[in-house]
């Protein structure tokens, strides 16, 4: 196990009130130590995340932080997956008041390590008050360890697949700690064809598009995975839309033989199954699977590496069938926040926590997944 921080002083340290000052300067000076990280993007987006102006404007959203307090020890366990995840976890962890005990990445990521190295920097100097609430960990899955920071937890975090999850849960907490736990979901994009063709810059929905799947080469559980069009002169709109992504990720995305033998086999496995069409193209880089109907189920023939599913509907409540629990996200491009509104109240789906616009999919929130995270990480004083 590879331990940055004193364990000790981190289990004892004290509750914070959330949005302490203290840590809002803290999280600033880190800021501005990686916005000047040109080389990883999701590193400057972190760094402009955490600037003092824009946690100042998330403290406003709250009206009773004069009655919470932090709940203690916050044991993040993050992804393999996405190398910023943890960095987003912690600072959750932080706002609302807790000191935090973080399990990285399994992966070795050059962005993990510039931003543990820059967060390190500052706590051994100006902010040595505030080193006892991080204390990193990195160890390969052993029940043991899993055990021992869970045994001083007050709330454990997991992201991960349900495996991962399901193995933490062999793990007993203190009875009174509560556990947040993100599971494997899915996302989906909705397309109205008409706004697309009427969009004046189209390299820049491709690039929304791309940063939403192939950034994160579709791992992240916010990247679409099926692709929604609505509207009319849809066949005029796809291909036109995809022709663009089709140039930025040749231009971008560097798709290995293997990924591209993976994403014909995964169409074979959905059409063993399924009512499926392959869409005919002459580039691998992006790989179109037309389905006849979409559900649940359909997941369980995905791939990364550019995969899509795609379909054409006449309504919004067409989605209905996909957006059980597991669905996370809706992206969209050319529907209105009223036109969303009144989805979501009249079709109530089981799933679909966030609607964003194309290109935000994976702009972190303190609201994630349902779960408003400072009011989930501290813990409401009454006094009367």
């Amino acid at each position: 196990m590879q331990l940055t921080g004193d364990l000790e002083k981190t289990i004892n340290a004290v509750p914070l009130l959330p949005f302490d000052e203290r840590v809002l300067d803290l999280l600033n000076d880190l800021s501005k130590r990686l916005i000047k990280v040109r080389e990883y993007s999701d590193v400057a987006t972190f760094g402009f995340w955490c600037r003092k102006t824009a946690l100042l404007k998330e403290k406003r959203n709250y009206d009773d932080l004069h009655q919470r307090l932090g709940k203690g020890v916050v044991f993040h366990s993050t992804p393999s997956n996405v190398p910023v995840n943890f960095a987003f976890s912690f600072v959750a962890g932080l706002l609302a008041g807790n000191a935090n005990i973080v399990r990285l990445p399994g992966k070795d990521f050059e962005q993990v390590t510039i931003i543990v190295n820059a967060i390190t920097r500052l706590l051994e100097g100006e902010y040595s008050d505030l080193a006892p609430y991080l204390c990193f960990v990195k160890y390969a899955t052993d029940k043991e360890l899993h055990d021992k920071f869970s045994s001083v937890c007050d709330v454990r975090v997991v992201w991960g697949g349900d495996g991962t999850i399901n193995e933490f849960r062999k793990s007993p907490l203190k009875p009174r700690a509560t556990e947040l736990t993100f599971a494997d979901r899915y996302s989906i994009a909705v397309i109205k064809a008409d706004a697309y063709l009427k969009a004046e810059d189209k390299q820049k929905i491709a690039q929304d598009f791309y940063n939403d799947t192939y950034f994160s080469d579709q791992n992240a559980c916010t990247a679409p995975r099926i692709v929604y069009w609505m509207g009319e002169n849809r066949e005029d709109a796809k291909e036109a839309f995809w022709a663009n992504i089709k140039i930025l990720a040749r231009e971008r995305y560097e798709l290995a033989p293997v990924q591209a033998v993976g994403k014909l086999a995964a169409f074979y496995r959905a059409a063993a199954h399924r009512e499926v069409t392959l869409v005919d193209s002459d580039d691998s880089h992006v790989t179109r699977v037309y389905v006849e109907d979409a559900d649940d189920n359909l997941m369980e023939y995905k791939y990364n590496s550019g995969f899509y599913f795609e379909r054409d509907i006449e309504k919004l409540e067409e989605i209905l069938p996909i957006s059980g629990e597991r669905l996370q996200t809706l992206t969209y491009l050319g529907l209105t926040k009223e036109e969303l509104t009144e989805f979501f109240a009249v079709c109530r789906p089981k799933g679909i926590d966030r609607a964003v616009p194309m290109g935000k999919s994976m702009d972190f929130s303190l609201v994630w997944d349902g779960y408003d995270l400072i009011r989930q990480l501290s813990r409401r004083i009454t006094i009367e």
